[in-house]
């Protein structure tokens, strides 16, 4: 069976891998993921996993619950942000969306929400904080906002030496209008301004990260993460520095490249 991946190439430490479209480059990403977990299996008796909510990750979650490999009962779920403000059951939480694309779809052996609900937010932080301290990242499977940002930390909020784990923060503009332009929200009034989100370094704590990041509207984010500074800026731009992180483009996103 040919590889639909057409280049592959390191940029400081991140390697970055170009694919056809973005159906090709989910069932690719969905793979080498589902390959470590297997290794992990062999070392370990579960593996801890982080996922992100965004129709970016919509190809890769379908590859990735397809796949007959994995013993989904040794896995601990998590996922890295979710709204402060919207209700319980209402379908635009980020636990909605994942619960949808692949919790409810495969037996977990737990799954961890964040709850945007919560009546005191940074108890909520220190009870996810908690979790992520005793289930230690194994696997983070995420993506990169328009405006670089990694789960919920834009530009104005994201510290690459943020001390906690887990935070309250605003979303800038652009981050909610993307929210927009992905078609979870009609209009940008109905987007929240506040988020509770895992931290810089709660990702980078990850032993391995896969990161994909389709479509033409990620183009300018994909050139940034990979060409510009490493600063706080572009959050996207501190996955260079990880050790095990992988980046996942298609034609579209990579065009500027």
């Amino acid at each position: 069976m040919k590889d639909s991946r057409d280049a592959m190439h390191r940029v400081s430490n991140l390697q970055v891998l170009k694919y056809e479209d973005r159906v090709a480059m989910g069932k690719a990403a969905a793979g080498m993921v589902c390959q470590k977990i297997n290794e992990l299996f062999n070392k370990q008796q579960f593996v801890n996993m982080i996922f992100a909510a965004a129709p970016s990750q919509n190809e890769f979650l379908s590859a990735l619950i397809q796949n007959k490999t994995i013993e989904w009962q040794r896995i601990n779920a998590f996922h890295m942000d979710e709204y402060i403000g919207l209700y319980e059951n209402d379908s635009r939480t980020f636990a909605s969306f994942l619960k949808e694309k692949i919790f409810c779809k495969l037996s977990f052996h737990t799954v961890n929400y964040i709850n945007g609900n919560a009546t005191d937010p940074d108890a909520e932080c220190k009870r996810y904080t908690e979790l992520l301290n005793k289930y230690p990242t194994d696997i983070v499977c995420m993506g990169i906002g328009e405006n670089g940002h990694i789960a919920f930390n834009d530009p104005h909020v994201a510290y690459f030496n943020d001390p906690v784990k887990v935070k309250v923060v605003s979303l800038d503009e652009e981050c909610r209008q993307q929210q927009v332009n992905d078609k979870c929200f009609d209009l940008l009034d109905e987007v929240p301004i506040h988020a509770i989100t895992l931290t810089v370094p709660a990702l980078m704590a990850g032993k391995y990260i896969y990161c994909m990041v389709p479509g033409e509207k990620k183009a300018k984010a994909v050139y940034n993460t990979l060409n510009t500074e490493i600063n706080e800026k572009c959050p996207a731009t501190i996955l260079r520095k990880h050790a095990n992180a992988l980046l996942f483009i298609d034609k579209d996103s990579g065009a500027l490249l």
